[in-house]
């Protein structure tokens, strides 16, 4: 029973000193929760929601076309910055801030492109 005691808080230990690491190796990135669709130009010649709107066909704002780009084309929740598109691994934080424009506090897997999201707030 002991050791599965020490096991236990070797393994919380573990963890805190974890995600203090991770606190720690966060950079700030800003952008807009967008669709992978959109933003990785599958179906818009702008990397945006631009033509998407102006058909009416997938929602009339940006939030409307994200929802429904993932809902039902398989796209994922990604950050559009400017001519970079990074995947968010927390796909539910970042739902509620779909067609929003944001500021993500995380760290970046760059051989994947994807921010392990620590934070996530809109960016007045």
């Amino acid at each position: 029973m002991h050791k599965m005691r020490m096991l236990a808080v070797t393994w919380a230990l573990a963890a805190v000193a974890g995600s203090v690491a991770t606190a720690q190796d966060a950079k700030t990135f800003y952008g807009e929760v967008s669709d992978s669709q959109c933003a990785l130009n599958v179906h818009s010649l702008t990397r945006s929601h631009q033509e998407m709107l102006k058909s009416k066909s997938m929602g009339g704002t940006n939030a409307e076309c994200t929802l429904f780009c993932v809902k039902y084309h398989g796209g994922d929740f990604v950050l559009s910055s400017k001519k970079d598109v990074y995947r968010l691994d927390d796909q539910i934080a970042a739902r509620a801030f779909a067609g929003q424009t944001v500021k993500v506090t995380g760290e970046m897997e760059s051989d994947k492109k994807t921010i392990h999201i620590v934070k996530i707030e809109p960016d007045h």
